[in-house]
């Protein structure tokens, strides 16, 4: 046996060794005369295991009845309310409810909101969310001016043409006392036409 084809393992013995691939035993001969042999673990299902497992599927009609006489029924019962805790609910004469919230169609209704961190957008009404980013203020307490979401104004999703193009008079407009917060909202629904024009 080639040396090089031996197991790790097998090489550290300072006897013979040899090594048999078909059957997985190494049989080393030792000083003396002795010999040893080592069995490896063989890949796959031990032949005894195998011969076990096919000798209880052909006698399992045998090993129930025995046990069904053993527990006095009890073994079937048992597999039968098994049975039943794992089947499908059904559907008949029964009410299911579908828990899940109902996806809506319904239109956006579209109005202008200052957020508590100066940003303007434009939300939906009915769900709450954020349909457009249409700018922010920016500034301190003496000096507060709107900037449009554009990228020049450091904005990653600028508006689209359009909307920029209904409200662009607005930028850099000063919010203050003399023009408030809701003053901008009421300017700003009225361009983009979410409300009718009152002039």
């Amino acid at each position: 046996m080639d040396a090089a084809r031996l197991p790790s393992w097998a090489k550290v013995w300072p006897e013979i060794s040899i090594w048999d691939r078909a059957t997985k035993l190494l049989t080393i001969y030792a000083q003396g005369g002795t010999t040893l042999d080592i069995f490896s673990k063989r890949e796959g299902p031990r032949a005894e295991d195998v011969k076990a497992k096919r000798m209880i599927s052909e006698n399992m009609p045998v090993i129930r009845k025995l046990a069904d006489q053993i527990s006095n029924g009890g073994f079937t019962q048992m597999r039968q309310q098994q049975a039943e805790r794992n089947k499908e609910p059904q559907a008949e004469g029964k009410l299911i409810f579908d828990m899940k919230a109902r996806a809506t169609v319904d239109e956006p209704e579209p109005y202008v909101k200052v957020s508590l961190n100066n940003r303007v957008v434009l939300a939906d009404r009915k769900s709450a969310r954020q349909l457009a980013m249409i700018g922010e203020i920016r500034g301190n307490f003496l000096s507060r001016k709107l900037f449009l979401a554009t990228r020049e104004n450091g904005f990653i999703s600028p508006l689209d043409e359009e909307l920029l193009g209904c409200i662009a008079q607005l930028e850099g407009v000063e919010i203050n006392t003399d023009y408030t917060e809701e003053e901008l909202v009421v300017t700003l629904e009225q361009l983009l036409g979410l409300t009718p024009d009152s002039s």
